[in-house]
């Protein structure tokens, strides 16, 4: 019997799915402006059969610097932009809480647990990019297959699979790590 199982790719999402706010936070829709490239990246993940995970922190709303309908709102409005480039992603998973106060906090691999309790995912064959470090500790801490990190401002001690310097690279990185699963 064949596995209904699918692999995903997971995104973190400030500095990776959308313009890095630097040391704050994106409290507004206004503030929210998707990283040049990402849009196709996630389409050809579509069209290779992945699911679509953002996991992201936003401490921000823990600390009340935006509300939680602030916070949906600006995810609503990603997945309409994207969808508009056919790169929706299947489900959004965000840890709101303060440190130290929840199991769901990056590195903990919570969120990317829980999102394989709602979609039948693969983590064995799956990957994902950060541009933080506890992003790839994350994705270890998950057993997922591959991680590619994204440089940024962050200092970096995880490296992931590959050390990309633009989403390009991710694109390519990903792109040679699913051909080698095919």
């Amino acid at each position: 019997m064949k596995s209904t199982l699918k692999p995903a790719l997971f995104f973190d999402r400030d500095g990776v799915v959308n313009v890095s706010p630097g040391a704050g936070y994106v409290t507004s829709v206004e503030d929210f402006h998707l990283m040049p490239g990402i849009a196709e990246v996630l389409a050809w993940g579509k069209t290779k059969g992945f699911f679509l995970v953002l996991v992201t922190s936003q401490q921000g709303v823990g600390k009340g610097l935006m509300t939680q309908e602030t916070l949906d709102a600006i995810h609503a409005h990603l997945q309409e932009t994207l969808a508009r480039e056919g790169a929706s992603f299947d489900l959004i998973r965000s840890c709101t809480h303060l440190a130290g106060s929840c199991d769901c906090r990056k590195p903990s691999p919570q969120m990317i647990l829980d999102a394989a309790s709602i979609l039948p995912i693969n983590l064995a064959a799956s990957a994902l990019v950060g541009d933080h470090d506890r992003d790839i500790q994350m994705a270890r801490n998950a057993g997922l297959a591959f991680a590619v990190r994204l440089a940024s401002d962050n200092p970096v001690s995880e490296t992931g699979d590959v050390l990309a310097h633009s989403i390009l690279e991710v694109w390519t990185a990903l792109k040679n790590w699913e051909a080698k699963q095919a």
